[in-house]
């Protein structure tokens, strides 16, 4: 597994000590720093880089969301609180998991993996984004996505649905799945409109490839692609 750096920001004293505990059961984790407070973890970050923070929410000084939006630079992070009203700003907020104290040690291991798992993702597929070139023609029909080391061109017509998965996207296609870096937003603007169509903050669909509507999804092939509640007036008149 990668070696993740990994800080703790949390107020209570037998918090920080029970995540101590637990880290240093994983070799892969290496802990530089813990924290009573996030002016503290502040201060830490202006000379030493993490890859995974530890963050209590509720704190004297200031909440840990509040912290978490104050980064410039965000490493990922795993929510660990007493509060379970915050889980929803939590993913909002693209954290990696939430653990409800008191969290046992199989569930520290699941959220820690999760973040193993996206970097790994990372460092696979860095340097990976889509190739775009200023004088392609206008009538091109692929798009070029750099995944893995490889670089890949995919058809338009083989595309049934683009995925966000933080700050990568996923392509769906018969022949597999293609990751890369990159962003919807942009894909918005580099696709053609003709042929996709956005329906959801994390989805682009296919247009010829939707099947039925069903509520507040769409179908293509064995997949059920939400529509979010923005983008469904347009949905509906694009599609049906």
């Amino acid at each position: 597994m990668n070696q993740l750096s990994c800080l703790i920001v949390d107020d209570e004293e037998l918090a920080r000590t029970l995540l101590v505990t637990y880290i240093s059961r994983l070799p892969y984790l290496n802990l530089v720093g813990k924290c009573s407070n996030p002016i503290e973890a502040l201060q830490l970050l202006q000379h030493q880089s993490v890859d995974l923070i530890f963050l209590d929410i509720q704190m004297p000084e200031m909440i840990g969301t509040d912290f978490l939006k104050s980064l410039s630079h965000k490493p990922m992070v795993v929510f660990t609180t007493a509060y379970a009203e915050y889980a929803l700003e939590g993913f909002e907020l693209n954290v990696v998991d939430y653990l409800l104290k008191p969290f046992p040690f199989e569930r520290f291991l699941k959220a820690v993996n999760k973040a193993s798992d996206l970097s790994k993702l990372k460092s696979n597929t860095e340097s990976t984004s889509i190739i775009s070139s200023e004088d392609a023609a206008t009538e091109k029909n692929y798009i070029l996505v750099k995944s893995e080391h490889k670089v890949h061109r995919i058809y338009y017509n083989d595309i049934h649905y683009i995925q966000s998965m933080r700050e990568y996207v996923a392509y769906f296609t018969p022949s597999g799945k293609f990751l890369s870096l990159g962003s919807l937003k942009k894909l918005e603007i580099d696709l053609p409109r003709n042929k996709f169509l956005r329906i959801h903050k994390s989805y682009i669909i296919s247009k010829e490839k939707v099947s039925t509507l069903e509520g507040n999804m769409v179908h293509i092939g064995k997949e059920k692609i939400p529509i979010g509640a923005s983008y469904r007036e347009e949905v509906l008149q694009l599609l049906f």
